[in-house]
């Protein structure tokens, strides 16, 4: 199979695309019943969370704008790429130096939907989601050719148990040890 014969992951963006993820900011417990609240179904109403947390809807909304514009809250519909037929993997990299710029350049692929810098045997780890093998072949290609990398380890996905996106709002509480 030919390179132009394979078709090409398209991710739709909003416009702006994801870039690098901020420290932490500051969130208070009203922020965290917001977000909460639309990680359980993110199309209630502003006006439903307001009187579920006993706000007003103007200040769900304002706090709604907060966390969207600080990059703290994102509404999306997540999908299962390998249950829509997308290859999957997880792919370690050593690099000869910082992984700064091997971390900005993979960062700007649309394929790549985590890029991590890490503590341990790899300097990054990144998250790639291909149309098919030979594309995937292709990226991991694309990234042992990098300046500054060494080396990488893919990992391929061949089943998925679980995959959560509801951990925002803080770590689950536990229950005090008498």
């Amino acid at each position: 199979m030919r390179s132009e014969d394979v078709r090409t992951l398209r991710i739709p963006t909003s416009g702006s695309e994801r870039g690098p993820v901020a420290p932490a900011r500051q969130t208070d417990e009203l922020d965290r019943r917001i977000i909460e609240a639309l990680q359980a179904n993110g199309r209630e109403s502003f006006r439903s969370i307001a009187a579920r947390v006993g706000v007003s809807e103007a200040t769900v909304r304002a706090r709604y704008g907060r966390l969207t514009v600080e990059g703290i809250l994102q509404v999306v519909a997540v999908t299962n790429p390998l249950g829509l037929g997308y290859e999957q993997a997880l792919v370690g990299i050593k690099t000869s130096g910082s992984p700064e710029q091997a971390a900005d350049a993979i960062a700007r692929w649309p394929e790549a939907d985590y890029v991590i810098a890490t503590a341990g045997q790899f300097d990054l780890v990144v998250e790639l989601v291909a149309a098919d093998r030979r594309h995937l072949l292709e990226l991991t290609s694309r990234l042992r050719a990098l300046p500054d990398v060494v080396s990488t380890e893919t990992f391929v996905y061949l089943e998925m148990w679980k995959q959560l996106y509801d951990w925002g709002s803080g770590m689950p509480k536990e229950e005090p040890t008498r």
